[in-house]
């Protein structure tokens, strides 16, 4: 019996790993076109602010008061080992498909209260639009970039 599976294994096992490395293809390449920005993740600064590095921005939700009027919730979070002292931004929301010289949907300023050490707190900001919500993007299609200013560095 041992006889006959050596030499059928000895040609079934090349030809198995030999399909198997057959299938598999190279990972597929990020491709870029020029002139686009896609901005991905949780909010971005380009700040100088020194508390810009320790703050992020995430899970921006909008909510429809009532018309001409939406009210932005989020998360604030303080990922230094240093208590934050309230910080006011102005935050700018933009699609993922929005080019560089391309307007926000929404610019607006918020207050965040002081934060704790590794601490995470909810915010909201209310701001006028044109727009109704079901006109705007959804959420996952919103990316957010922000500058402090305040306090002054």
């Amino acid at each position: 019996m041992l006889e006959i599976v050596r030499p059928t294994l000895a040609v079934i096992l090349p030809a198995v790993l030999l399909a198997l490395g057959a299938c598999s293809a190279p990972a597929p390449q990020a491709t870029s076109k020029q002139g686009t920005i896609e901005i991905t993740g949780p909010a971005t600064t380009l700040s100088k602010h020194p508390l810009a590095k320790d703050i992020e921005l995430a899970g921006f939700r909008l909510v429809e008061s009532k018309p001409g009027q939406l009210e932005v919730k989020f998360v604030a979070v303080n990922h230094s080992e240093a208590e934050l002292p309230d910080l006011g931004l102005t935050i700018r929301l933009r699609t993922t498909a929005a080019k560089p010289d391309d307007p926000p949907v929404a610019e607006f300023q918020a207050k965040v209260p002081a934060l704790n050490p590794l601490e995470i707190h909810d915010v909201s900001a209310k701001i006028a639009t044109k727009l109704r919500i079901y006109e705007l993007p959804d959420w996952q299609f919103l990316r957010a970039e922000f500058d402090i200013t305040s306090p002054a560095p």
